[in-house]
């Protein structure tokens, strides 16, 4: 097999594009790969995004946004990383609440997060500032569904496996938007948004933007930056669900709903079979 050279002119070896390709088969076939089979395939964060950008392709798909992982020093400590990371998403994969999603035919091995979701109302540019992005966005709040093409991933996944499988990308499920300068008066603001989670009507637990890198807004600096040294662009009309306000449970079948205050109201998600 000949090497492939991807857009960030990283060269995949063979085992590195027959990795793309599994992740793409388990992708549509729902046959979970072992960990072990593919450890060590993938070593630097540079190879791990090249790899990413080749099972994105095969999936011939639109890029409707993104999402941000390892927000937080808990969760980056849990993934060997001192930064965040991030994964495209499909477009189809972005779900209006409140959502239906079957476990067996559509998911593999969930989780459940909950997150603040900006989609951009202009380009965004690497030079924005956090003032700038708070103008050019509108802000909702999202339940994100983290997925993965691996078995028993949760959390002993490395890092550079994480990256390869777009950052573990499943669904997300998003509320209502609103121009987020019409939301938060400063930037600061995005820092103290609350949000409660309940499962078939008992609370499972809360948490706080703040873990979001101290402010949402950060993330998605982040991320804008991010895409820009790899020669991508965080486009009009895209969407990026930016950071988890807690640690996420396994999703279960039932009504999950996530219930935020600055008048963001409720995410829903009805999971069944």
């Amino acid at each position: 097999m000949e090497d492939i050279m991807t857009k960030e002119n990283v060269t995949l070896n063979a085992k590195q594009e027959s990795f793309a390709q599994a992740l793409f088969n388990a992708y549509q076939n729902h046959q979970p790969l072992k960990m072990a089979d593919w450890d060590g395939v993938v070593t630097d964060d540079d190879t791990a995004y090249a790899v990413q950008d080749r099972f994105a392709a095969l999936k011939k798909l639109p890029t409707g946004g993104y999402k941000v992982s390892l927000t937080s020093k808990k969760t980056q400590d849990m993934f060997d990383s001192d930064c965040p990371l991030y994964g495209q998403q499909v477009d189809s994969h972005f779900l209006p609440s409140p959502a239906l999603l079957s476990l067996k035919k559509q998911t593999m091995d969930p989780l459940l997060e909950v997150e603040l979701g900006f989609r951009a109302t202009e380009d965004l540019k690497p030079d924005d500032s956090l003032e700038d992005l708070l103008h050019k966005t509108t802000v909702c709040g999202t339940v994100e569904l983290p997925d993965c093409r691996f078995t028993d991933w949760f959390p002993d996944l490395n890092k550079f496996n994480v990256m390869s499988d777009c950052a573990v990308g499943g669904f997300v499920v998003y509320g209502l938007e609103r121009p987020a300068d019409k939301v938060f008066a400063t930037v600061e603001d995005a820092a103290n948004v609350n949000v409660t989670l309940y499962h078939n009507g008992q609370k499972q637990s809360s948490g706080q933007s703040s873990e979001v890198l101290g402010n949402p807004f950060k993330s998605l600096s982040w991320l804008v930056g991010k895409l820009a040294e790899q020669g991508k662009e965080f486009r009009t009309g895209q969407l990026v669900s930016s950071g988890t306000f807690l640690l996420p449970p396994h999703l279960t079948k039932g009504v999950w709903t996530a219930k935020f205050d600055h008048g963001f109201g409720d995410v829903t998600v009805n999971v069944n079979d």
